[in-house]
């Protein structure tokens, strides 16, 4: 198994206080011959639709020396997940949980934009000292 990202627990603790319940760590994936681990797998009931919303979730810390670097991994291996899952767990929607700091500054740029815009982009932003989510972001 993988090891886990720096704010492996500090994801965890801010979806769990947003009411999301953790099914697994290192969810494996097993898909056209390749064998992946996204970080957590949460669900939350949502008592108005009764049902739930299932949810898997790839932390990146972008604590890398270049931010653009990290960004392109941390994209390529989201498109990687999302094509996995959508085969294996369709009902399961991705996202890619990256720290308020390094996100809020780095997401304004044209470029990293268009990147999330053309990849539709999930992002749970976080802040890890306060271990609490700071928002979603959908295409």
């Amino acid at each position: 198994m993988p090891a886990l990202d720096k704010y492996h627990q500090a994801v965890r603790h801010a979806l769990e206080r947003d009411g999301w319940t953790i099914t697994s760590e290192n969810m494996a994936l097993d898909f056209g011959g390749v064998k992946m681990f996204i970080d957590l797998r949460a669900e939350q009931l949502l008592i108005a639709e009764r049902g739930r919303q299932k949810i898997a979730v790839e932390v990146k810390s972008f604590l890398e020396p270049s931010t653009l670097s990290a960004f392109q991994d941390a994209v390529g291996q989201y498109l990687s997940y999302l094509v996995a899952l959508e085969s294996v767990e369709p009902d399961r929607v991705l996202y890619l949980a990256a720290p308020q700091a390094i996100w809020q500054p780095f997401s304004q740029l044209p470029f990293t934009q268009a990147v999330a815009k053309r990849a539709e982009l999930r992002v749970i932003v976080f802040d890890p000292i306060l271990e609490e989510v700071i928002q979603w972001i959908q295409p």
